[in-house]
C-alpha cells in the first residue's frame, strides 16, 4: 500500500498545481519563458566568405544596429570556402536557439542546389529564413591599367579580344557557385568565349588580385567594386542586371553593351537561422533588421554602393528562395557549370 500523504506533502503539491494553473492561465510555456530571455549572450552572424566582399559589408553594417537593439553583441564570423557551403553548412547544423545566424546569398540559397552534385545542406529544409537584406547588381570590371594595355574599353572590345585570344584571359570569382561565378559563366556561354575561372574564398581576396593586375576580369557585386571603380583602379564595362543601376546611371547593362538580349545575373543577400529557431526570435530579428535598413545613414550608404535595401518578412523571403532555386536551375544547366 502507498502511505497517505502528510499534510506538508499535500500542501506542497497544491502549491505546485496552483503555480502550474497560473502559468497556464497567463498563456506561458517553458519554451516561451526561455525565449523571453533571448538573447542572453552574444549572437554570431556567419558570413560564408572572406572579409571585404558585399556579404561581409552588409553583415558588418547591420551588426552594430542589432547590438544596440538587443543589448548583446552581434559578432561577424567569416567562414569562407566551397562557394559559401562551409559557412552555410555550419549554420544548418547549429542549434536553432537564435545564437547562430547566416548571411546567406543567391549562391548559398539559390544557385548551389543546382551547381553542386552533393550539397551538404538543404537550402530550404535546414533553415528558417528571417529577411532579405538587400539586392544588388553585379558589375563587369577589369583592372584599369590592364584594360588600357589590351585596348579593351567596352564589352564589345572585350568579346572581340577574348574570341581572338581564347584561354588568355582569367576570370576571378568569390567562389564556385556564387553569383559572381555564375554571371561569368552565363557571359561565357552567351558569347561563346573561353576564359579560365579562378575561384577565391570570397570577393575580398579575388578583388585584391584584380587590383594587383593578376586577374583579368570579374563580375563582382557592385557594392564591393564601387570604391575601386570610383578611384579609377577598375574599369567598369556594364552591370549584369536587367536595368541600369541608379548608383551608376551612365553605365550600360551587359544586355545593352554586348548585344545579349535578356542577360541578367543579379545578387541578393539575406539573414537566415537554423531550422527550428522559434518564430518569436525570427520575427524579432526581422523587425530590427527592417528598422535598421531604414536608418538614413545606413540606407544612403547602401544605396550609394548600388545595393537596394529590403527588410521583408520571413514569409516573403521564403517565397523568394523557392523562386530563385527554380530560376537558377536552367541557367546553371545552360551554362554547363558544375561542381562535383
Amino acid at each position: 500500500m502507498t502511505p497517505s500523504n502528510t499534510p506538508q506533502q499535500a500542501g506542497r503539491r497544491a502549491s505546485v498545481l496552483a503555480l502550474a494553473a497560473l502559468v497556464t492561465g497567463l498563456g506561458w510555456s517553458g519554451s516561451a519563458v526561455a525565449q523571453a530571455a533571448w538573447p542572453s549572450k552574444p549572437v554570431r552572424i556567419v558570413v560564408p566568405f572572406a572579409p571585404g566582399g558585399t556579404t561581409d559589408l552588409l553583415a558588418r553594417a547591420l551588426s552594430p544596429e542589432l547590438t544596440k537593439a538587443f543589448g548583446q553583441s552581434f559578432v561577424v564570423d567569416n567562414r569562407a570556402g566551397a562557394g559559401g557551403n562551409i559557412g552555410a553548412d555550419l549554420v544548418a547544423k547549429s542549434p536553432g536557439d537564435g545564437y547562430t545566424l547566416l548571411m546567406g546569398t543567391v549562391g548559398t540559397h539559390g544557385i548551389n542546389k543546382s551547381l553542386y552534385a552533393r550539397l551538404p545542406y538543404d537550402p530550404q529544409k535546414d533553415f528558417a529564413p528571417i529577411t532579405l537584406v538587400a539586392a544588388v547588381p553585379n558589375v563587369m570590371v577589369m583592372n584599369a591599367k590592364r584594360a588600357q594595355a589590351l585596348g579593351i574599353h567596352t564589352v564589345a572590345d572585350f568579346i572581340q579580344y577574348a574570341k581572338a585570344n581564347p584561354g588568355k584571359l582569367n576570370m576571378a570569382s568569390s567562389g564556385n557557385g556564387t553569383s559572381i561565378h555564375l554571371a561569368g559563366e552565363l557571359f561565357k556561354s552567351r558569347t561563346g568565349i573561353f576564359m579560365t575561372h579562378i575561384p577565391y574564398r570570397g570577393s575580398g581576396p579575388a578583388m585584391a588580385d584584380m587590383l594587383a593586375g593578376n586577374m583579368d576580369v570579374m563580375f563582382d557585386n557592385l557594392p564591393s567594386a564601387m570604391p575601386h571603380i570610383q578611384s579609377g583602379s577598375l574599369k567598369a564595362f556594364a552591370v549584369t542586371s536587367a536595368v541600369r543601376s541608379t548608383a551608376l546611371p551612365d553605365l550600360p547593362t551587359v544586355a545593352e553593351a554586348g548585344g545579349l538580349a535578356g542577360f541578367e545575373a543579379s545578387s541578393w543577400f539575406g539573414l537566415l537561422a537554423p531550422a527550428g529557431t522559434p518564430p518569436d526570435i525570427v520575427n524579432r530579428i526581422q523587425q530590427e533588421v527592417a528598422r535598421a535598413l531604414k536608418v538614413p545613414a545606413i540606407r544612403e550608404r547602401l544605396s550609394a554602393q548600388g545595393a537596394i535595401p529590403s527588410g521583408d518578412t520571413p514569409q516573403a523571403f521564403t517565397t523568394l528562395i523557392a523562386a530563385e532555386i527554380a530560376k537558377w536551375e536552367p541557367v546553371v544547366k545552360a551554362s554547363g557549370a558544375r561542381v562535383d
